[in-house]
């Protein structure tokens, strides 16, 4: 193979400086791509990609599968030939972006450009597993178990929360101005670059571990239950964070599972749960869970007089409409030659 057509060298996962959540989030997608993918948002140069090459290496087949923000629905599930089936009753099936990312990642940016129907298609699949392509009463069904990595910088809009719900995980990413640790990644880059091969070697153990890892989890997720104290746990943060539905228990019972295969425990534990509650509950939350937590004196009526939160916000009320005076009734006089009234303290005195 020629020089030119050699592939890229990848940055390793071992190697990423700084994100702890990221890394925690793309392993336990890893380890169950059912619990939906991982939405992944934050401002441009946040590694967010590299992130996603990176874990795409760990994972059996290697697959690293990008949907470029043109595709059409064929080319993301695929396409039957009806007129081959209508001839010899024979099936002809092209194979889409999906079916290329099986055991793989599929790579997703800027997820929120998508289109909707696009994006639900997807997130069905990343959920299932299974591909089915119907058209015209012929169909087609394959296994397509991926990790799904979606990124958007939230700068340039934001995906519908009907959809932002459909991924398992989200992790917000942040610029970094810590001094010493963006000064450790740019030396990390930059040792990459000037010898990736070197660079690479360097962290082989390291990768190894991950590899290992990820496959003796996977072995291990079958033989891990909960208990009880496990899904109270569950219900009290979901029900606290106010969640639609149940879909933030289902992952978050996933995820702490996916955690506790991860770190070879005997059980999934309360501990597990509340590790893997912030990355299940970031785009899911509708209310502060300290609010449901509050005695019940401190979230009286708001028309209540005893509520300190009613003074300050009539106080406020106030402050807002400043230089207003309420309206006044005045007096009306009809003045000759002219139509209508005019206020009587208007005249010239």
């Amino acid at each position: 193979m020629s020089q030119a057509h050699a592939p890229r060298a990848v940055f390793p996962f071992s190697a990423l400086i700084g994100q702890a959540p990221l890394q925690q989030a793309l392993l336990l997608a890893a380890v169950d791509p059912g619990i939906g993918g991982v939405l992944v948002s934050g401002p441009r140069g946040t590694a967010k990609s590299t992130a996603a090459r990176a874990l795409a290496e760990l994972l059996p087949e290697g697959q690293f599968v990008t949907l470029p923000l043109g595709a059409s629905e064929d080319r993301l599930i695929g396409t039957l030939d009806i007129e081959s089936a209508l001839r010899d009753a024979s099936v002809r099936f092209s194979p889409g972006l999906l079916a290329k990312a099986h055991r793989g990642v599929l790579y997703v940016d800027e997820v929120n450009l998508l289109p909707d129907a696009l994006v639900d298609a997807l997130l069905d699949v990343a959920a299932s597993g299974v591909n089915t392509v119907e058209r015209d009463g012929v169909s087609h069904t394959h296994d397509a178990s991926f990790v799904l990595i979606g990124t958007m910088n939230p700068e340039e809009g934001e995906l519908r929360p009907q959809l932002t719900d459909r991924f398992g995980l989200m992790v917000q990413l942040e610029n970094c101005f810590e001094p010493q640790t963006r000064q450790a990644i740019v030396k990390a880059r930059l040792a990459f670059d000037l010898d990736a091969a070197a660079f690479r070697a360097s962290h082989a153990a390291r990768q190894d571990a991950h590899v290992a890892q990820i496959r003796d989890a996977r072995a291990a997720l079958a033989h891990l239950s909960f208990d009880d104290s496990v899904h109270a746990r569950v219900s009290e943060l979901c029900i606290a964070a106010g969640v639609d539905g149940l879909r933030a228990d289902l992952v978050m019972l996933r995820a702490a599972r996916a955690l506790a295969a991860l770190e070879q425990a005997g059980a999934v534990s309360v501990e597990h749960v509340d590790r893997v509650a912030e990355s299940v509950l970031l785009h899911r939350r509708r209310h502060d869970e300290s609010a449901a937590h509050a005695p019940h004196d401190a979230r009286q009526s708001p028309q209540s007089p005893q509520d300190p939160a009613s003074t300050d916000s009539a106080t406020a009320s106030a402050e807002s409409d400043y230089g207003y005076l309420p309206p006044e009734p005045v007096g009306m006089s009809r003045v000759a030659g002219i139509k209508g009234v005019i206020p009587l303290d208007s005249k010239k005195r």
